[in-house]
């Protein structure tokens, strides 16, 4: 078996074996004049569906290019169920953001306006390409999903039964992560971030009252909105998601042959 190739792109065609995959004209100058790729090289390509497999470039030019995929490399796997439902913050951190949560394993990205939010104007499509390059980079099998802004109130009207939302409360009144983890119910959880300057106190107290809500608090530290973000999904991940779960790097099917 060869070595996985160390180029990774997503891309959204079925692979299998000869599959031929058409490349965008993006995707092909990335590989061409970026990366420096020719014909004959491999790459690993992913779609969220199919796991990961080596592949030739067949051609690349000015209008796209074609690869073939040859053998699989990696068996698909399931992305931890966790979301992060996070108050708008200005672009350069809200890039960040994405990027960052992206790497840790989040499986929906949900934006939302509150009393104190201030931020810049949402760019799906650069908030898309980010993840698409994290998940590249991060060796993610999938892509997460990423969800148009909402407001707060009209998303928790909406939320889904048998998910439960922490609330990363800043006010001090709720339990430390780690000491509240055990007592969080099993199944899918969202975790809830705020605004620079936090929640309004009448958001707080609505929260507080909803029976799928469970708050938690991140220390004795002042943290900003990215940062606590990042820092909840850790210990969610570490102490209820998929960071206990090992890397597959290469299918039994593949290793054996």
């Amino acid at each position: 078996m060869q070595a996985k190739p160390a180029t990774r792109l997503y891309v959204s065609a079925g692979l299998a074996a000869g599959a031929g995959v058409a490349l965008a004209p993006a995707e092909a100058h990335r590989l061409k004049d970026v990366l420096r790729l020719r014909p004959g090289d491999d790459v690993a390509f992913f779609n969220g569906r199919d796991g990961e497999w080596r592949a030739t470039i067949a051609e690349l030019g000015p209008d796209g290019g074609t690869a073939v995929a040859a053998e699989q490399v990696r068996l698909q796997q399931a992305t931890g169920d966790l979301w992060l439902v996070f108050a708008l913050v200005k672009r350069p951190r809200l890039e960040w953001l994405v990027e960052k949560a992206t790497e840790l394993g989040v499986g929906a990205l949900l934006p939302v306006t509150t009393a104190r939010t201030i931020a810049d104007r949402v760019n799906p499509a650069r908030l898309a390409a980010i993840a698409r390059e994290a998940a590249e980079q991060s060796e993610r099998l999938d892509l997460p999903d990423i969800h148009a802004p909402a407001p707060l109130a009209k998303l928790l009207a909406a939320w889904p039964k048998g998910r439960t939302l922490v609330l990363c409360d800043e006010t001090g009144a709720a339990p430390p992560i780690a000491e509240a983890a055990g007592a969080i119910p099993p199944g899918p959880i969202a975790c809830l971030t705020g605004p620079e300057g936090g929640f309004a106190e009448s958001e707080l107290d609505a929260l507080r009252k909803l029976p799928f809500v469970f708050p938690v608090g991140l220390g004795p530290r002042v943290l900003r909105s990215e940062t606590a973000a990042l820092a909840a999904l850790a210990i969610l991940q570490a102490l209820a998601g998929d960071g206990s779960a090992a890397r597959l790097r290469v299918s039994p099917a593949v290793a054996s042959s």
